[in-house]
């Protein structure tokens, strides 16, 4: 499988294709990617492999084994002012990064390429109020959703959710994001 072209823009200038900032207290691993510390301690403590060396699509599970994953760069939004089309224009808002998971397949390609659509289209955040903290005038996910662990099922954000797939590219075509397009 190859290397998004954007994780290798990152890694090249010096950016944490984890985090998506400047890398601090560089780690780099036996296959040569480097990252921040702290940040690649993370992805191992949910599966310990690197983000970038993916396994190749050719691999195929063995009844007992998991199905390969992709790590998906969301990405960054920088700290910036509200424009006018925001709920609250002038009211300054945090940067954030997500992290999301597909499987390595062709589906999970597909989703990859809507969801990239997506982003280019602006429609994957907003600003608004968090479900998850309460807090107002922060970055939100705009009803797309992203499974941003590989574990846990459906209440944690992750896997195993088998009508995912599915599901997502339904949010994705109400937005008028499809193959068509």
């Amino acid at each position: 499988m190859a290397i998004p072209s954007s994780y290798s823009r990152t890694e090249k200038s010096g950016d944490c294709v984890i985090c998506l900032d400047k890398i601090q207290k560089k780690k780099t691993l036996k296959c040569l990617h480097s990252f921040c510390s702290d940040c690649i301690d993370s992805v191992f403590n949910l599966k310990p492999a690197c983000p970038i060396s993916t396994p190749s699509t050719e691999c195929t599970p063995g009844p007992n084994q998991r199905a390969p994953w992709r790590c998906l760069e969301v990405g960054r939004v920088c700290q910036a002012s509200n424009t006018p089309e925001h709920p609250n224009p002038g009211v300054r808002y945090s940067s954030t990064s997500r992290t999301a998971f597909l499987p390595a397949n062709e589906e999970g390609e597909k989703v990859l390429r809507l969801l990239r659509k997506a982003f280019d289209r602006r429609l994957t955040f907003t600003i608004g109020r968090s479900a998850t903290t309460g807090l107002n005038n922060v970055i939100t996910w705009n009803d797309i959703h992203h499974k941003t662990s590989m574990g846990g099922g459906p209440q944690c954000f992750g896997y195993p959710d088998p009508e995912y797939l599915l599901r997502v590219q339904e949010e994705l075509r109400i937005k008028g994001v499809t193959d068509d397009d």
